[in-house]
């Protein structure tokens, strides 16, 4: 006999996971700084829900990495340190430069119509100084990349990483001479999918997430000599 689905418990996980999905966004845009604490009642207040679903979310950050929890203290924005930043965009580069030309090799009209557009979108905000629209609509094209290389180990393997990686590729953005490289770096790859040349892609993509990560590592590094001067 099948039982009935428990409604209560299957909100309690959505409300849950909505949580997660507010602060997620708030420590990669550096709203939550590392070391910040996240207060329960404080956050609750402000989102008007219950402390479960809070605490849930929380428990979902630590298992992500993003925070950790002490007994004392409470939830915790963990530290992202310049070495780990450059490791993890070592292999994500690598990831991410195999779809682009896993992409490439399978173009369809659609998928190039659809990258086409989001490029256009993305040159928009930049042209406009709308950082937080770039960076949001920047991840779409690098998601929607990794999506429709159509190989089910990179995606989750990428999927994993890019959990904690991803608040550093907004720290990126925030210097203009980077910026300004990336935004280059995107229309290359853009010629080299119109092109159907899928060795360009992958040395483009490649060598646009190894600069991330080094410029990602170069601030996290100046912002700790911060700290400690």
């Amino acid at each position: 006999m099948s039982k009935e689905p428990n409604t209560k418990s299957r909100h309690a996980t959505t409300g849950a996971e909505h949580v997660a999905a507010i602060l997620r966004d708030r420590i990669v845009k550096g709203e939550l700084a590392p070391l910040d604490r996240i207060v329960e009642r404080r956050l609750s207040a402000e989102l008007s829900v219950s402390r479960t679903p809070i605490r849930e979310a929380l428990k979902l950050l630590e298992a992500d990495g993003l925070i950790e929890i002490n007994l004392h203290r409470g939830a915790i924005v963990s530290e992202y340190r310049p070495q780990e930043a450059f490791l993890l965009f070592d292999v994500i580069a690598s990831l991410e430069a195999l779809a682009a030309r896993r992409v490439t090799e399978t173009m369809t009209a659609g998928v190039l119509h659809q990258l086409e557009d989001f490029h256009r979108t993305m040159l928009d905000h930049h042209r406009a100084g709308r950082k937080n629209d770039y960076f949001d609509i920047n991840t779409v094209i690098h998601d929607f990349i990794i999506l429709s290389c159509a190989n089910p180990v990179l995606i989750a393997t990428h999927q994993k990483l890019m959990i904690r990686a991803r608040r550093g590729r907004f720290l990126a953005i925030m210097k203009p001479e980077r910026l300004e490289q990336a935004v280059a770096e995107h229309e290359n790859l853009m010629q080299a999918f119109r092109d159907g040349n899928a060795q360009r892609a992958s040395d483009v993509w490649e060598t646009h997430l190894r600069h991330t990560g080094e410029t990602i590592a170069e601030v996290l590094a100046s912002e700790e000599d911060s700290r400690e001067s």
